[in-house]
């Protein structure tokens, strides 16, 4: 099924990926962290959910606490702790939507209109996908814009593709994106936290609680 614009928040899915095996934090599922009083995962559950349809979860492991967020959540059908991009196959198999976005469990300040913005770029674009992209600093002490590429809108027709990628092409996201017709969406850089920190080791995590 083509796509059609404007994407409305009816038509897309919410999808947290929360299926690595988080080595950087001493193998602990960083989804289960606490958080300002609540599990990171909780914590991106919320966030997401008013932005788009329903929300489910990607998890590999400790299912049935995850289960208690009251989110759906289902395993990596193939692939399993491969990365976000085995994710995101999982994610486009089972959306019961045209779209589906993607969010890691672990950036806890992800922007509240993400989606929207997301959503507004693909259909500017007449996209399939759409990924942020924000000002991250340098060693050099300036800023350069990246991809935060965990942070995407596609469409569920895609999933023939990324699965053909996978079996052959390796698990970096960009590399995949960059085949597809992609929209790429700036998000500015704003006073506070910076928006896509996200905490892969318990320093990280604990500089992120220091700021909310």
């Amino acid at each position: 099924m083509k796509p059609t614009y404007p994407i409305n928040k009816a038509q897309i899915t919410g999808w947290v990926l929360a299926g690595g095996q988080s080595s950087r934090m001493g193998g602990v599922d960083k989804g289960l962290l606490t958080f300002q009083g609540q599990t990171l995962v909780q914590r991106a559950i919320e966030r997401l959910q008013p932005q788009v349809h329903s929300v489910m979860v990607n998890a590999n492991r400790h299912a049935s606490q995850y289960a208690m967020h009251g989110a759906p959540v289902v395993a990596d059908s193939e692939h399993s702790f491969k990365g976000p991009l085995a994710g995101f196959l999982t994610g486009l198999q089972h959306c019961p939507t045209d779209w589906l976005v993607t969010v890691p469990c672990d950036c806890p300040f992800f922007p509240t209109d993400l989606v929207m913005k997301l959503a507004a770029a693909a259909e500017q674009s007449q996209a399939l996908m759409a990924m942020a992209q924000a000002p991250e600093a340098t060693p050099e002490g300036t800023d350069a814009w990246r991809l935060q590429p965990v942070f995407c809108l596609m469409h569920r027709q895609l999933a023939n593709s990324l699965h053909t990628h996978l079996q052959s092409s390796g698990f970096k996201i960009t590399d995949w994106a960059k085949q597809q017709a992609l929209a790429i969406c700036p998000f500015e850089s704003a006073s506070g936290p910076q928006p896509f920190a996200n905490a892969n080791t318990p320093q990280e995590l604990q500089y992120l609680q220091s700021l909310a």
